[in-house]
């Protein structure tokens, strides 16, 4: 459901110079604007990257159209876009919002913990789904996460515990398919966490499903239905190569785990019990 910009919050770290801003259903989301200065196209990558990952059932912030409208700019000066000297304005139109776990107030959010704390993350297995998602999609950035205290059965799919425990989040999907450049580059060490620990578990090719098979048996239909999600203001007539991409994506699915074994060749050392 569409939902409208109320109020700025504060500006967030990142090329894309995000916002984190209050909508109006009382949610708090992350930002990115449709004239950011990494283009226009990562608000579709974000936008189909989060439909895939409700799908594949990984812990992810749920993805929303902000509607940014000229009063919300005028009364927010500071939600703007700074290249070099110059401030740009932000577009008013549709935007790409990404929730924030809870109020900024109420919930302490990390993107780094200790290993003595990231080894207790209630959810540390999806990071193997991750990898499996972003040598799919060729995501050309490490994999970003965060990380904050709650109930596992408030955010993560199929948790069984209400304990208390820290858990992931799945962020930043902008440069699925190398970025703006909608193709798909073949780089072994792309998409890695530069956290080794999350993957030391890996004994086999065995441990990275059910992730494996359910991209390989990905449903166009899920494919799909993220196209129909994206807002025609983000497209600027480049359906027909959305489209081209997306059809190239469901045919790299069969390639997945030969990219994992390649990754696996290239940096042994964070693969240490995979014999």
């Amino acid at each position: 459901m569409p939902l409208n910009a109320r109020r700025q919050v504060r500006k967030m770290r990142g090329g894309a110079q995000s916002h984190l801003i209050e909508a109006d259903d009382g949610g708090f989301y992350v930002v990115k604007f449709s004239n950011n200065p990494q283009h226009r196209r990562v608000l579709i990558n974000e936008c189909i990257g989060g439909s895939f990952l409700r799908y594949l059932q990984i812990s992810a912030p749920r993805t929303a159209l902000i509607s940014v409208g000229p009063e919300f700019l005028r009364e927010n000066p500071e939600v703007s876009i700074q290249l070099g000297s110059r401030t740009v304005p932000v577009e008013p139109g549709w935007h790409f919002g990404s929730r924030y776990p809870e109020h900024p107030d109420k919930l302490a959010v990390y993107d780094y913990l200790p290993d003595a704390l990231l080894s207790q993350v209630a959810n540390l297995r999806q990071f193997l789904g991750m990898l499996v998602f972003d040598k799919w999609t060729a995501n050309a950035d490490g994999r970003q996460a965060i990380f904050f205290r709650s109930r596992v059965t408030e955010w993560t799919a199929g948790g069984a515990s209400a304990r208390p425990a820290f858990l992931a989040w799945m962020i930043d999907q902008g440069f699925l398919f190398n970025g703006p450049h909608w193709d798909f580059p073949e780089s072994p060490v792309q998409g890695l966490y530069h956290r080794p620990l999350v993957y030391q578990s890996v004994a086999s090719l065995d441990d990275f499903q059910p992730w494996l098979d359910l991209v390989l048996h990905f449903p166009p239909e899920v494919v799909d239905e993220a196209y129909r999600q994206v807002p025609l203001q983000w497209m600027d007539q480049e359906e027909d190569a959305l489209e081209e991409l997306l059809e190239k994506l469901l045919e790299r699915s069969r390639r997945v785990a030969d990219l994992i074994e390649d990754c696996h060749r290239a940096k042994p050392s964070l693969f240490p019990n995979w014999k």
